[in-house]
């Protein structure tokens, strides 16, 4: 078996148990649990839950690959006000808001608030392959039966195939994933619901919290770390396979913020210029030393905002969130998409959707590609030094929307900073920023791609993907970018960053010191967890004093 489940001997139970761990599982064996034990009876029930929309119109697109029965529909749940993540509710044991003293005793009090009421438990596993596989458990209330069913369908679903696999998975030394939820719970001094995570003892506590988001993504982070206690470089992006002639094959793995492009380009299929695999476009991990990698999840968890009522992609969906519904002529109903209800329409789309998935990819990694919407940073840009390389990922940034309110004095133009495009870390920021670096020191190419705008100018689409095929063709033409030691350039036409541009070059500069500062502020941020080594600030300083004197500013 991969992750611990049961008890063995006193010593390891020492390891894996913790005072967040022993009030979280507890209720899992309560006598008013219930277990739900195949996607298809969390199909009956979700689809039972008063509140769910039957789209009868959407049919589910052969369920029987799926787990589900003939003639299953398309299922929608509508939440309330809240209609995404909460960042700020976000309780990480081992950092300095987390009191531990203050938080437990709340927890093991909202936990005997659900005494009377019916709970469903069930399982599902993180991670497809034998290398890498953890077990998690989900206990929630009655009334959230579509939560459930989605986190069923996101993660991979217990079948008699992967029993087997997970049986003759890689034994790890964590513990499984116990996830409790209440998303009724109320605190006054919790406005916006909680969720717990004691990482090192593989555990959370989501409350008050209905988004389906803050389910998949707490049971993700919790997967992540011990992917990264384990050895591996945690990644929340995306990955694929260029197959090309001769045998030979070209892989990348693609890290951006949403909006960036990331799902778009791991999705890409070139006009049909490519025959292309895709390991996942969200969720994967990257084997540091053998360079191959895994998948976390089966299915794609996709904004509905670009795909309108009978757009074909509509019919690998499975479930859907906070989207509004409409009946057709003939009395069937379907969604209604495009966010016109509210922002951040989802649904969980089945793996079906790419036929040419794979859930591990054997070749080595050949690329990374930070996306970026710096509008200083050119099209693209090659970074040949490991510790640089790593450095702006730890710095991966985008602009601040116009639609953002921003107090008196906020630079407008200053970048938001992401490390790595994952905002669901409970590990030290070093831990990826070594990781990262070393891929780059063992010879995977790295790459910044601007997908927003350059100094005024539109990046397209068509832009980024050409720049993508030029690179896995080889016919790529970098050359020394100015006077930088690191850093190489390819020409695009329609996109000047010459120097001799001083508006350019200043800011340039200006938004390079926003990383430094950056970096720096990781030192006291957090009481130093996420300090980097020294040469993170090396590498930014010294490109920073060699754009300085370029440019004389």
């Amino acid at each position: 078996m991969a992750t611990k489940e049961f008890f063995t001997n006193s010593e390891e139970l020492k390891q894996l148990m913790s005072a967040a761990r022993a009030t979280i599982t507890a209720p899992f064996f309560g006598n008013n649990v219930e277990e739900v034990k195949s996607v298809a009876e969390a199909y009956k029930l979700a689809k039972n839950s008063p509140g769910t929309i039957e789209l009868t119109g959407m049919p589910v697109y052969e369920p029987e690959k799926i787990g589900l029965p003939q003639g299953a529909n398309q299922l929608l749940f509508n939440d309330g006000t809240v209609v995404g993540r909460c960042a700020a509710a976000r309780k990480i044991v081992g950092e300095p808001n987390c009191d531990l003293k203050y938080l437990l005793p709340i927890i093991r009090e909202a936990i005997y608030g659900t005494r009377d009421r019916l709970m469903y438990r069930t399982e599902a596993v993180v991670g497809l392959e034998e290398d890498f596989m953890v077990k998690a458990h989900l206990l929630i209330p009655e009334g959230f039966e579509n939560i459930m069913y989605s986190w069923m369908l996101n993660f991979q679903y217990i079948n008699e195939k992967y029993t087997e696999m997970y049986a003759n998975s890689r034994e790890l030394p964590d513990g499984d994933i116990y996830v409790f939820s209440d998303p009724d719970w109320t605190h006054p001094d919790f406005p916006y619901g909680l969720t717990f995570f004691d990482p090192e003892h593989n555990c959370a506590c989501i409350l008050g919290m209905r988004y389906f988001g803050e389910h998949k993504k707490g049971t993700l982070t919790l997967a992540w770390g011990c992917a990264a206690r384990n050895g591996y470089a945690s990644c929340h992006g995306g990955m694929k396979r260029y197959n090309l002639d001769g045998g030979k094959s070209f892989q990348v793995a693609v890290f951006g913020l949403s909006g960036s492009g990331k799902s778009t380009i791991t999705h890409a299929k070139h006009g049909g210029k490519y025959d292309i695999t895709v390991l996942h476009d969200d969720a994967f991990i990257i084997n540091v030393h053998d360079k191959y990698t895994i998948a976390l999840e089966p299915a794609y968890f996709d904004k509905t905002a670009d795909y309108p009522i009978g757009c074909d992609d509509n019919k690998y969906i499975l479930t859907q969130q906070n989207a509004g519904a409409i009946a057709l002529a003939d009395g069937k109903v379907v969604s209604v998409t495009e966010d016109i209800r509210n922002g951040n329409g989802r649904a969980v789309k089945s793996k079906l959707w790419s036929p040419n998935r794979v859930d591990r990819i054997d070749q080595p990694i050949n690329a990374i590609f930070w996306l970026m919407k710096d509008p200083t940073i050119p099209p693209v840009l090659k970074l040949s030094g490991a510790a640089l390389g790593s450095a702006m990922g730890a710095t991966l940034a985008t602009k601040r929307s116009s639609a953002e309110r921003l107090a008196a004095g906020v630079d407008p133009n200053a970048l938001v900073v992401e490390p790595y495009a994952n905002p669901f870390r409970v590990y030290p920021l070093s831990v990826d920023y070594t990781r990262f670096k070393q891929l780059i020191a063992d010879g995977v190419d790295c790459y910044i791609l601007n997908t927003g705008e350059f100094m005024g100018t539109k990046v397209q689409p068509k832009h980024t993907l050409g720049i993508i095929e030029a690179i896995v063709s080889g016919e790529a033409e970098f050359h020394k970018w100015e006077n930088f030691s690191d850093i190489q350039i390819m020409d695009i036409e329609g996109f000047d960053a010459a120097f001799s541009n001083k508006e350019y070059a200043t800011q340039f500069v200006a938004r390079m010191n926003d990383r430094i500062n950056f970096v720096k502020s990781r030192e006291t941020e957090k009481a130093g967890i996420d300090k980097l080594p020294a040469d993170a600030l090396e590498a930014l300083e010294a490109v920073v004093k060699e754009a300085t004197s370029l440019a004389g500013v």
